[in-house]
């Protein structure tokens, strides 16, 4: 029987200063590619077609008028060997942190302690973009998403396991 992995953190052991030793459980790294609008149904397309990906689920962007030939997406999610890789349309109203990079990636951690994780990136050193919400934006497909900033200028969406996405019909 093949063994699930999971990663653990401790966040006593990480630099955590109030003496907690909480430790925090991630389920899955989800990387999230971010191309430009509205390009994004035909990246999905191009995975399907070059690799094989297989599309799980889909959100469209709620701010698009249905008057648009194509609609925008805000996160689909696609099977890729064992992984999960999201594409999303990036639009104007996009986070200028992530605009900025320039690097069009944004990396998406699954966990059911959203706070915890996040206290536990800012305690390492990642700076913390915003407030943590809950199920706006779409970030990973709804559910609570914290955001923050590694030093190395990623941008890190820690989401709760989203349930908000529409599933794709064969």
């Amino acid at each position: 029987m093949a063994q699930e992995n999971v990663a653990t953190l401790d966040i006593q052991s990480c630099g955590a200063e109030n003496g907690s030793s909480k430790a925090v459980s991630f389920s899955a790294l989800k990387p999230q590619l971010l191309v430009q609008a509205p390009k994004a149904a035909e990246a999905v397309l191009f995975y399907k077609a070059a690799f094989g990906a297989e599309e799980l689920k889909r959100s469209l962007h709620p701010k698009r008028k249905a008057d648009h030939e194509l609609p925008l997406i805000l996160c689909a999610e696609l099977k890729l060997g064992s992984s999960i890789l999201l594409v999303c349309d990036q639009t104007d109203d996009f986070d200028a942190s992530v605009k900025a990079e320039g690097n069009g990636c944004m990396l998406c951690l699954e966990t059911d302690d959203v706070t915890g994780a996040v206290e536990k990136a800012v305690n390492a050193g990642a700076t913390m973009d915003g407030e943590i919400t809950e199920g706006e934006g779409g970030a990973c497909c709804g559910g609570r998403v914290g955001k923050v900033k590694d030093p190395y200028g990623y941008v890190w969406l820690i989401c709760s396991p989203g349930k908000k996405c529409v599933d794709v019909e064969a």
